[in-house]
């Protein structure tokens, strides 16, 4: 009786209507803790936050799900690696039936300084490996929301493969922490409020914290 009204509960026709988190980053020991697998950590934070645990496997993916307030959501870190993160993103998308304007991907962005998070409701690649195979596996679709994680630029001529693969310093590190929470505020937002209006509040916020910290060297 249990599993079969916890399977009617997570059922993706009721309402409020479902979201798929997907943080994309590289699994292991190895890379935890670099640049490119700051999706990995939004998704843990806000786990933690909301008290789901990330306990199961599904569809080549650490998994979890829970709600916020009235509202399912699912939380997957992909295990494929980051450039075959659509291996795994694409079929949970497509198992739970869910629109992609309620898949949620969290990812680095070498474009933002150090800190600096942006909610879009869709966009390109941007050159993201990860990205890239997302929306390969959505079959070419772009029009589903990402939360972006500035990680700021490689210094000099670094070659940036190297520089997403390194650990943050202190400084930037501390940076980092401070954005995960306000990422997980937002995505709180988003859950009772909606992508739009969340989106426009909290991007909003950022643009001038974008121009506190874009001169700031973190390496």
């Amino acid at each position: 009786m249990l599993i079969r009204l916890s399977s009617r509960c997570f059922s993706t026709s009721a309402s409020p209507h479902p979201w798929l988190f997907i943080g994309l980053g590289n699994p292991g020991d190895k890379y935890k803790g670099t640049r490119h697998n700051v999706g990995f950590e939004m998704i843990d934070a806000f786990a933690e936050s909301v008290g789901i645990p990330m306990n199961t496997a599904h569809s080549k993916a650490v998994f979890g799900k829970g709600f916020v307030g009235e509202v399912p959501v699912f939380l997957a870190k992909p295990q494929t690696y980051m450039n075959l993160s659509g291996e795994s993103t694409g079929p949970l998308a497509a198992y739970y039936k869910l629109p992609l304007t309620h898949v949620l991907v969290f990812h680095d962005d070498l474009n933002l300084p150090c800190g600096v998070l942006r909610l879009n409701d869709k966009g390109g690649h941007g050159s993201h490996k990860g990205l890239k195979s997302v929306i390969y596996h959505f079959r070419g679709n772009r029009e589903f929301p990402r939360l972006r994680i500035g990680i700021g630029q490689p210094p000099g001529q670094m070659d940036p493969k190297a520089f997403l693969l390194q650990k943050f310093n202190v400084t930037a590190r501390q940076r980092i922490d401070e954005a995960l929470q306000e990422g997980v505020d937002a995505l709180k937002l988003l859950l009772s409020k909606g992508l739009v209006q969340s989106a426009r509040r909290f991007n909003q916020e950022q643009k001038y914290k974008h121009l506190r910290v874009q001169t700031l060297p973190v390496w």
